[in-house]
């Protein structure tokens, strides 16, 4: 489902799952190489990447359907996951290898950055299009994370953003072809290793402390 290797002073957090929707497993799972990532002791940074043509594509939407009994308790889940990252004491970078999809999409807004594959997959935040809405800690962490005026156009239009129009729109930092993408993302996480995991975990946590508040707040 997931595995967690080293590249010198980089950990390399591979999804591996498919289209990577997150399962409660799948959270808990990463929830504990978090613990890891936090827990070190030295120089550290946190690469993501998925496999395939999928980075993530969030919410598992058939888990859902089937417990809607634990709907608020899994939306808490995964708000804690983006909180987790805002608050984890070691830079971040997402390696955007395929699609972000809506869920997926919000978890690579929640690393300091990213690298986006440019052949292939699409940044979208497509709940308007399947009549859903965000949580207030959803809506709160995509409006800190891009300028007012692309955080409207997402939300509102649905619109799916390929690589050269997300870095045009400032929502990653980099593009590189397919092959590229991971070391890319590797490289420019490795070059922010070396700064104090956290003094940076400390300048997020307070940059972004009203987000965090919201999504570790209520869902609804």
């Amino acid at each position: 489902m997931i595995d967690l290797q080293r590249d010198g002073d980089v950990f390399v957090l591979r999804y591996d799952d498919g289209e990577n929707r997150f399962h409660p497993d799948f959270l808990a799972a990463v929830d504990k190489v978090l613990d890891e990532v936090a827990a070190h002791d030295g120089p550290a940074a946190l690469v993501t990447v998925g496999t395939g043509k999928f980075y993530s594509n969030g919410l598992d939407l058939e888990w859902v359907n089937a417990n809607q009994d634990r709907f608020e308790e899994y939306l808490k889940s995964v708000n804690a996951l983006y909180a987790r990252l805002l608050e984890l004491p070691a830079p971040t970078v997402a390696a955007l290898n395929g699609h972000a999809f809506a869920g997926g999409m919000m978890l690579a807004l929640a690393h300091d950055f990213a690298v986006m594959r440019t052949d292939r997959g699409y940044l979208c935040l497509p709940e308007v299009d399947l009549g859903m809405s965000f949580t207030p800690g959803m809506s709160a962490l995509i409006q800190a994370r891009l300028t007012p005026h692309v955080a409207h156009e997402a939300m509102i239009s649905g619109r799916r953003y390929t690589a050269e129009q997300a870095r045009a729109a400032g929502i990653v930092a980099r593009t590189a072809p397919e092959a590229e993408v991971l070391p890319a993302a590797i490289e420019l996480a490795a070059s922010l290793a070396p700064k104090q995991g956290k003094v940076v975990g400390k300048i997020r946590g307070d940059m972004y402390r009203p987000v965090i508040e919201t999504l570790r707040g209520p869902v609804f």
